[in-house]
């Protein structure tokens, strides 16, 4: 394997070959063909996807259009005021909301489902690991001839967000409701507790902090709430093991078994089972800390305005702590995007174009981020007003200067989230030996990559 294979290049040479059959069986939903049937080598249909363009000059763009949403962060209201903010600026087009699931895997299953039967939206949200699956099956349209007929900013949007979705050359989403993880605490228990106003820089200062949190009598449950392990142990977790050394992998090389990423899950599940001053969340970590039932926990930025919202205390958040080894970067970005399905006539495409620009105009970008606490996707998004009214959207903001990006093994690998999410249950919930567990998620990931990517590469 090449020592530097960076993420661009390994989405034009891996991401080719990989079948439908290899996508569902590792977990994710079966990609498909634009003419229904299950794409078993999706090469050609990728390379036809990358090469097309339509000349929109003199399309007349449609009446009206759907856009399929998950409401990420809670943000369905938001997403309302926009479309009729939208409606306002303009009549030729009109936008229907549609809630196509209650999270970015339902979203997915949905907008696959369409290809064979149904019928699709115009505009779809999906998440930075799922959009390449569509490219995969040549389901969604390359944005570049419209970026040019709409004469849409690229450079604008923040680089770090904006060319997680450029591929082949091309630009196949923008990004709209993108998140890294924060630390939350509750202000009044950091008080009671003699610790102040502000987040542990490390994870074992915030050990240090357990004693005087379980000695302050605050009627918790658990000092500390980690989060639920389905869509969130992937990602949230590479704090951990980035913290100590470790990581699911180091570029194509699993690194999930090695002895600095066992210290790391070794650690987790101590909080759990040695420690007892943590416990794993089986719904929403920052329900359970709104609801006072924790003193800290980890979750996305785009929780932060519905928990603020929720709790009848004041929230603080911080980075995410370091490790012993690594204390920065050690935060990983994430969150969605949205794409224009290709099916759709060039009507349909320009007018969802249209919206799409609307929709991330900076201004529109800074009212998203004051209702959910998402990134502003725009670098001359105006956040003074928003940052008066929730001053910890600054922080969320100041540590897009400090992330990292995520590990290979989640983010490339097809249903390797999965798999994690399942493993860090078996540590956490059940006990299981780290080390062994570790060694088993090895095995999987690394057939996954013997299989259905090393062939393309």
């Amino acid at each position: 394997m090449p020592a530097a294979l960076d993420r661009r290049r390994f989405l034009q040479l891996s991401g080719l070959g990989l079948s439908a059959a290899a996508l569902a069986a590792c977990g994710g939903p079966a990609t498909v063909t634009q003419s229904g049937s299950t794409a078993a080598g999706v090469s050609g249909s990728a390379g036809s996807a990358a090469s097309s363009g339509i000349d929109y000059s003199g399309v007349k763009p449609a009446s009206e259009i759907t856009w399929w949403s998950n409401h990420p962060g809670k943000s369905e209201d938001v997403e309302k005021a926009l479309i009729e903010k939208f409606h306002q600026s303009q009549k030729d087009i009109k936008v229907t909301l549609v809630t196509a699931g209650a999270n970015y895997e339902e979203v997915a299953q949905k907008f696959q489902t369409a290809q064979v039967g149904g019928e699709l939206p115009n505009l779809v949200v999906f998440s930075d690991v799922w959009w390449f699956r569509y490219f995969l099956a040549d389901t969604i349209a390359p944005l570049d001839p419209l970026i040019k007929q709409l004469e849409i900013d690229t450079s604008d949007y923040r680089d770090s967000l904006i060319t997680d979705y450029q591929y082949n050359g091309q630009q196949w989403a923008l990004p709209f409701a993108r998140s890294t993880p924060l630390f939350y605490f509750n202000k009044a228990h950091f008080a009671a507790a003699g610790l102040g106003d502000k987040a542990p820089a490390t994870w074992d200062e915030f050990s240090e902090w357990v004693p005087k949190l379980q000695g302050a009598g605050l009627g918790t449950q658990s000092v500390y709430q980690h989060p639920a392990l389905a869509g969130y142990a992937g990602w949230s977790f590479q704090n951990n093991l980035w913290g100590q050394g470790g990581g699911w992998s180091s570029e194509w090389d699993i690194t999930a078994d090695s002895k600095q990423s066992v210290a790391a899950m070794q650690w987790l599940q101590d909080s759990v089972y040695r420690g007892k001053w943590a416990g794993v969340s089986s719904n929403d970590a920052i329900d359970d800390l709104a609801a006072g039932a924790v003193s800290a926990t980890i979750a996305s930025t785009g929780s932060l305005v519905g928990a603020i919202k929720a709790a009848k205390f004041d929230i603080g958040v911080g980075f995410l702590p370091g490790g012993p080894t690594e204390k920065s970067p050690v935060c990983p970005t994430g969150g969605a995007g949205i794409g224009i399905p290709k099916k759709n006539t060039p009507e349909q495409q320009l007018a969802a174009a249209t919206f799409l620009k609307f929709l991330t105009l900076p201004e529109n970008t800074a009212s998203f981020s004051a209702a959910t606490g998402y990134m502003p996707v725009r670098k001359s998004a105006d956040m003074k007003l928003v940052v008066q009214k929730t001053p910890q959207i600054q922080v969320a903001i100041d540590q897009l200067a400090v992330t990292r990006s995520q590990d290979y093994a989640r983010t490339f690998l097809p249903g390797a989230d999965i798999e994690m999410a399942n493993t860090c249950g078996k540590i956490l919930t059940q006990q299981g030996d780290v080390a062994t567990e570790l060694a088993a998620l090895k095995v999987k990931l690394t057939d996954i990559y013997t299989s259905d990517v090393k062939p393309k590469l």
